[in-house]
C-alpha cells in the first residue's frame, strides 16, 4: 500500500519538475518577455518605460503595425514619379529648420547612385548637379542652388519663386521649357523638432536674413515682432523661448507647408485665432499630402526606402538611425512638456496625420512589391513552360520524321508499294 501510494506522489512531482525545466528554456532568466502560446511578447517589467520602444517596422509579409486613423485614398498612397533627370524635371526640397534636412539634403547631392553625379568640390558649399549633357540643375536645394528663395523658404515662398528663378538661370537664346516641379521635405516629431530649435538658437542661430514673402512682401515689425533685441538670442532659457508669442518655433512645420494666403500671411487680425488655425492645418495636410515625397526624421530607413521607389534613383550608402540628438539629451518636466505641446498643437495634429500616411505608403511599396515578384516569377514559369514545350514539341517532329524517313528508305522500298508487300515484309 505504500509502495503504490509513493507511486502516486511521485507523478504529479515529476510533472511539476517536468513544467519548471520547460519554462526554463521557455522564459530563461533575465529575459523581459515570455513567450506563450499565441506568440505574443508579454513584457514582465513593472514599469513600461523599462520595455524599449522601437519604431514600427513591417511585418514579413510587408504590412506595419500601427492603428489606423484617417482615410487615405489609393492616389494618396500611390507615388511613383517617372522622374526624367535628362528632360525638365525638377526636385524642390523645402528645407525645414531641426528635421534632419541638412543630413538629406548632403544625401541628395553626395550620395545618389547618378549617369553624372554632382560635382561637389572642397571648400565648396554648393555641389553643382547638371543633367547629363545640360548645364541647367535638376535640383533645387540649399546644396545645389543656395538659397535661392531666401533661408528657410516656405511652400508659399517656394511654390511662388522657384519657376521663376529656374527661368532666370536657364540660357538666353534657350527656349523656355515647361517644367515638372516634385516638391519633397522632412518632417520631425513636434516636440523633439521644437527643443532642438531652441538648443539651435541658444547658441547663437537667428536665421534673420529669412524673407517670410507672402503675397509678394515681407512681413512687417507690426506683424511679425521679435522676440529679443540684441543681435541674437544667445543663452535664452526654454521659459523665455516659450513665453514669446510671435516665435516662429511655434507650429513650424505646419506654417512652413501652409498656404499662408489663405489665411492672410502673418496678418493675424485678418480673422479668428481658431479659423486660421484650422485654415492652416487644413492647408498643410492638403500639401503635405499631394507632394511627390516627405520623409519622417525617425524613419531613416523607410525614408531611403520610400524616396528610392518614388523617384527610382538609388543611394549609393544607406541611411544610419542617429538618435543621440541634442534634443534627446535635454529633460523637461511632465508639465513643460504639454506646455511644449501645447504651444506646437497643429505640429502635432499634422505629425500625426502624416505618420499615418508615411507608414501606409511604406506598406503600400512592400505590397506592390510582393505583386510585382509575384508577377515575374509567373512570368518566368510560363516562359520555362513555354520553352519546354517547344524544346519537346521539336523532339517529337524529329521523331517523326525520322520514323518516316525510315519507313521510306529501309531496304530500298518506297512508300507506293503495294499493301500485300508491306504484309508480307512485316
Amino acid at each position: 500500500m505504500d509502495d503504490k501510494s509513493n507511486k502516486l506522489l511521485l507523478v504529479p512531482i515529476l510533472t511539476v519538475l517536468f513544467i519548471m525545466i520547460g519554462y526554463q528554456y521557455i522564459c530563461p532568466a533575465g529575459s523581459t518577455s515570455c513567450r506563450i502560446g499565441n506568440g505574443e511578447n508579454i513584457p514582465l517589467s513593472k514599469h513600461p518605460a523599462d520595455v524599449k520602444q522601437e519604431s514600427p517596422d513591417p511585418d514579413e509579409d510587408g504590412s506595419v503595425r500601427f492603428r489606423a486613423k484617417f482615410n487615405f485614398t489609393r492616389d494618396d498612397l500611390e507615388r511613383h514619379v517617372d522622374f526624367d533627370i535628362k528632360g525638365s524635371d525638377v526636385i524642390v526640397f523645402l528645407h525645414i529648420q531641426k528635421t534632419g534636412g541638412t543630413t538629406f539634403g548632403k544625401h541628395l547631392v553626395r550620395n545618389i547612385h547618378l549617369e553624372h553625379p554632382c560635382d561637389c568640390r572642397s571648400g565648396q558649399k554648393k555641389c553643382t548637379c547638371h543633367r547629363p549633357g545640360k548645364a541647367e540643375s535638376w535640383l533645387f536645394s540649399r546644396f545645389s542652388t543656395g538659397w535661392s528663395c531666401g533661408l528657410h523658404a516656405d511652400w508659399t515662398e517656394l511654390t511662388n519663386c522657384v519657376p521663376t528663378v529656374m527661368n532666370k538661370k536657364q540660357k538666353k537664346d534657350a527656349p523656355l521649357n515647361r517644367r515638372n516641379f516634385y516638391y519633397i521635405t522632412l518632417l520631425r516629431d513636434p516636440v523633439s523638432r521644437y527643443l532642438s530649435e531652441w538648443k539651435h538658437v541658444q547658441r547663437g542661430a537667428t536665421w534673420k536674413t529669412a524673407l517670410h514673402k507672402c503675397d509678394g512682401r515681407p512681413p512687417t515689425s507690426d506683424e511679425l515682432p521679435a522676440c529679443y533685441s540684441s543681435e541674437d538670442w544667445t543663452g535664452v532659457s526654454l521659459e523665455e523661448f516659450m513665453i514669446c508669442p510671435s516665435n516662429l518655433a511655434n507650429n513650424r512645420q505646419t506654417r512652413m507647408l501652409a498656404d499662408l494666403s489663405l489665411v492672410g500671411c502673418y496678418n493675424l487680425s485678418s480673422m479668428s485665432e481658431e479659423r486660421r488655425a484650422e485654415l492652416l492645418l487644413s492647408s498643410a495636410k492638403r500639401n503635405l499630402r499631394r507632394m511627390a515625397f516627405f520623409g519622417l526624421t525617425e524613419f531613416q530607413r523607410k525614408t531611403q526606402f520610400l524616396f528610392e521607389r518614388t523617384f527610382g534613383l538609388h543611394f549609393i550608402t544607406a541611411f544610419t538611425q542617429i538618435n543621440g540628438t541634442r534634443a534627446a539629451g535635454v529633460t523637461v518636466g511632465a508639465s513643460t512638456l504639454r506646455r511644449i505641446e501645447k504651444l506646437n498643437a497643429l505640429d502635432v495634429q499634422l505629425y500625426e496625420y502624416a505618420q499615418e500616411l508615411f507608414l501606409r505608403r511604406v506598406q503600400y511599396c512592400h505590397q506592390q512589391e510582393r505583386q510585382e515578384e509575384r508577377e515575374r516569377r509567373r512570368k518566368e514559369r510560363r516562359r520555362i513552360k513555354e520553352q519546354n514545350g517547344s524544346q519537346f514539341k521539336g523532339q517529337e517532329e524529329d521523331k517523326g520524321n525520322a520514323e518516316l524517313e525510315m519507313e521510306t528508305t529501309q531496304g530500298g522500298t518506297g512508300v507506293t508499294e503495294d499493301y500485300s508487300s508491306q504484309v508480307v515484309r512485316w
